[in-house]
């Protein structure tokens, strides 16, 4: 279920791309600002909004560390911000002047990769803030890129439908036509696949495009450094030309905007559309998802930034409850830890649990003596924040291990009931998934595909009795 939390509506033209941080949302716009909204509660932050370009803002991207915001312009340059304070850093100029598209940070946040209308990619040192390398895709504008999770490549689209793949000193090491009509965006998925045709490292990438199209597609990697583009399959939906789209932090869902004025939440396993939402009255330029927290932002030429929340039960994107269905908390990774923490309101641990190595299996030992001894937080109030999730997480890994008795689970979610309630059909389901089921007005039964005679539920006391005494008996 997704669900419409915040319309932004600060811009006074149309917005052309949002890009989330961990704690922040950026957005940029023709009306040649760049502003930034904390995620807490999509306030505006004092140093917001911020104006430098003389003319229209095309892209806007955090680097990885969330220390820089970068921002690029028809003026010809790329704004380098610090992300706390707003300040101005550097005004990288595009060596031919000419308009920039596009522009994101590597990986490690050492490089910014600035692509401009007349095709020139630029690579340049956000350390020294100067010019590393630079390059020329064949034809057309460059309007799109992307990093590979290592970042040691990346992929440039442009408006004559390449989408080309170079590595970190500028070297193309594969070019393919991929949309007949131009590319618009490009991403490539943070985790990895597995390929089992080939014995190659994989990345998942999707492409979008004036074809009405949208693209997964798989980059293989040799260890030779070769790169080989595999086409994998093509996402239906959209009627106009795919202006936009995103991977979720875990992969497993890819968002897409369009002109036809519709955002479609595709799970990459299957290609199969989870949501479509059509709530812009424009074209929908651009959608990102966040990296640690259930959101999901969509911009338009209807001037408005809109903001969506995914059900915790049910959403993919960098969610920890999804990730502790599929991996056992014990082999969770540093990263896991991090998605577990901003799903927990803890974000502000992240770099600490990360300079100390914390993965599933230190957290799950984690005591009140080594956060304060080793990890030195000195608030007894966060410690005891801190312990509480901790505990309650072992109490899942400890129910984990016991099957659930199958008649305490919801036919619907699968996941073992907390307010079971008897509908028309004679079965029981948790309410809240039964009421959701209802109101996306299906009169039929979960269980049967019946009519149901009644949309009465009725609490199931009994049954809510014996789970909780099952409970009991698991601590």
């Amino acid at each position: 279920m997704v669900t419409l939390i915040r319309t932004l509506a600060d811009h006074s033209d149309d917005v052309n791309y949002c890009a989330f941080s961990s704690s922040c949302l950026a957005t940029c716009s023709l009306d040649k600002t760049v502003r930034v909204y904390s995620l807490k509660d999509f306030t505006e932050l004092p140093y917001s909004p911020l104006k430098g370009h003389t003319y229209a803002v095309h892209c806007c991207c955090f680097s990885p560390s969330g220390h820089f915001l970068a921002s690029c312009s028809t003026d010809g340059t790329s704004v380098v911000w610090d992300a706390g304070s707003g300040q101005m850093l550097a005004v990288l100029e595009q060596p031919s002047s000419s308009p920039v598209r596009v522009c994101r940070f590597s990986p490690d946040s050492t490089c910014l990769v600035s692509g401009a209308a007349d095709g020139s990619v630029v690579l340049w040192n956000v350390q020294s803030l100067k010019l590393y390398r630079s390059g020329n895709v064949k034809d057309g504008s460059l309007v799109a890129c992307a990093f590979a999770p290592s970042g040691n490549f990346f992929v440039t689209g442009s408006s004559c439908g390449d989408l080309t793949v170079w590595d970190d000193k500028m070297r193309c090491l594969c070019n393919e036509k991929a949309h007949d009509l131009g590319v618009t965006c490009c991403d490539i998925s943070s985790q990895p696949v597995s390929d089992g045709e080939h014995a190659f490292r994989c990345f998942q990438m999707a492409s979008c495009g004036q074809d009405n199209q949208t693209k997964l597609w798989l980059i293989l990697l040799a260890d030779s450094s070769g790169v080989e583009l595999k086409y994998k399959c093509t996402l239906n939906g959209h009627s106009a030309p795919v202006l936009a789209c995103a991977f979720s932090h875990d992969g497993q869902m890819l968002v897409s905007g369009s002109v036809d004025k519709c955002v479609i939440i595709h799970e990459t396993s299957t290609g199969n559309t989870l949501h479509m939402l059509s709530q812009h009255t424009r074209y929908v330029t651009t959608c990102a998802f966040a990296p640690c927290s259930p959101l999901l932002a969509t911009g338009s030429m209807d001037k408005t930034v809109n903001i969506w929340q995914f059900d915790l039960k049910q959403a993919s994107a960098g969610n920890a409850v999804e990730n502790e269905s599929k991996v056992a908390v014990e082999d969770w990774s540093e990263d896991d830890v991090s998605v577990w923490l901003c799903a927990q309101d803890l974000g502000d641990f992240i770099g600490l649990f990360k300079r100390n190595n914390i993965d599933g299996k230190e957290l799950l030992n984690l005591t009140k003596e080594s956060l304060a001894d080793e990890l030195k937080i000195e608030s007894l109030g966060l410690r005891n924040k801190v312990l509480q999730k901790i505990e309650a997480l072992r109490m899942d890994v400890r129910a984990a291990s016991v099957p659930v008795p199958d008649e305490f689970l919801c036919p619907i979610t699968r996941e073992l009931m907390k307010d079971p309630v008897i509908a028309a059909d004679g079965y029981s389901y948790e309410r809240e998934a039964m009421e959701n089921w209802i109101t996306n007005k299906r009169r039929s039964s979960p269980m049967t595909n019946l009519p149901l005679p009644s949309l009465m539920l009725t609490p199931n006391r009994t049954l809510k009795m014996a789970i909780s005494r099952w409970l009991e008996t698991q601590k």
